[in-house]
């Protein structure tokens, strides 16, 4: 039997999270913590899925010997400059007690093959994409499809300063989303191997904490939830 530990968020952007902790890449939503924690096994299938879609066989073992754990639950927060809790500010996110483990090497690893395969879904998904469809924004969506992309390279910039990882400003990123994406994943994919067995990389910043393993969950999860973000932009437009 294989226990499968899940960290609960509740409260990111009015919904729930649950996060497969030792599973990078693998969560589900809902519109509650209830519902996030059931959905959470067929996410399972659909992670395996994906592993073997890419031509591995999956590391998962047999879903039907699985025993899902919640372990933790983290209530989502927004502080001011002052730190204090208010309605409206900075959103703190979800930090578990997993997040404190130093990544192995095999896990940085497997950490390595699993963003170099979502990267091969954004950017094979972003190629279909017509280019009058890609500037078009929806009503109600706060970036367009390129928008989206360069939302995404953005962010794991971000999850890198949070580190002291990213080596110059926004700002001097690349212009276009193809080379910013390209430029911010190679910084990634150089830091990555270094954090392994790292124990003092916890560090704090603007009100939260992070570590190796919380920058590896969430670039893994943004990336993912924002492939499925491009498909309805898609389906929409």
């Amino acid at each position: 039997m294989t226990r499968v530990r899940i960290g609960l968020e509740n409260g990111i952007e009015g919904r729930s999270l649950a996060w497969a902790l030792d599973y990078p890449g693998c969560f589900a939503y809902g519109k509650d913590e209830s519902e996030a924690v059931l959905n959470l096994p067929r996410a399972m299938v659909q992670y395996r899925d994906w592993i073997e879609r890419h031509g591995e066989a999956s590391w998962l073992g047999d879903l039907n010997e699985m025993d899902f754990a919640l372990v933790q639950v983290f209530e989502v927060y927004c502080i001011d400059e002052n730190y204090e809790n208010v309605p409206e500010g900075y959103e703190v996110n979800a930090w578990f007690q997993h997040d404190w483990k130093p990544l192995t090497a095999g896990e940085v690893e497997r950490g390595l093959t699993l963003l170099s395969w979502s990267r091969q879904d954004l950017l094979q998904l972003a190629a279909d994409v017509p280019e009058g469809k890609m500037d078009v924004r929806l009503p109600g969506e706060r970036w367009s499809i390129r928008g989206v992309l360069e939302h995404v390279a953005n962010a794991e910039w971000w999850y890198l300063d949070r580190l002291g990882l990213a080596d110059r400003p926004r700002s001097a990123l690349p212009a276009d989303y193809v080379e910013r994406l390209a430029f911010v994943r190679a910084r990634l994919e150089d830091a990555l191997p270094g954090l392994a067995g790292r124990e003092d990389m916890v560090v704090g910043r603007d009100g939260e904490f992070w570590s190796p393993r919380k920058l590896l969950r969430r670039a893994l999860w943004h990336e993912k939830d924002h492939i499925g973000h491009i498909s309805r932009l898609i389906l929409e437009s």
